[in-house]
């Protein structure tokens, strides 16, 4: 077995529809306020793999922890959607992953 490769940061990809737009937008203002976190621009529809909405907040490894726990209860209906950032982007997307809310289908054909 093979250790895993170095986890450089963390994403966490806020998801939301259109009328969850405010509350994601807090989230993240508050994510941000709390962490110190950079915070992304927020797509409207599908991105990349994300299959909605989604803004994504960017953690270093040592900060990933305290977020989550955070997380767990600040989130309300919103999903989000982690993952570590090795340089593997399938397996960072696929293996190396946690879900905060429902898990939801991702469009792995970008990652080839």
């Amino acid at each position: 077995m093979s250790p895993m490769a170095a986890i450089r940061d963390f994403h966490a990809h806020i998801y939301f529809d259109p009328d969850e737009l405010a509350a994601a937008q807090a989230l993240a203002r508050e994510a941000h306020a709390r962490f110190g976190v950079p915070v992304g621009h927020f797509h409207l529809g599908p991105v990349g793999p994300h299959p909605r909405g989604s803004c994504q907040l960017t953690l270093l490894p040592d900060q990933f922890g305290e977020f989550a726990q955070w997380a767990v209860p600040n989130r309300g209906k919103l999903t989000i959607f982690a993952h570590a950032e090795t340089g593997d982007d399938l397996a960072d997307h696929t293996d190396h992953v946690i879900w905060f809310g429902p898990s939801e289908p991702l469009n792995l054909s970008i990652f080839g």
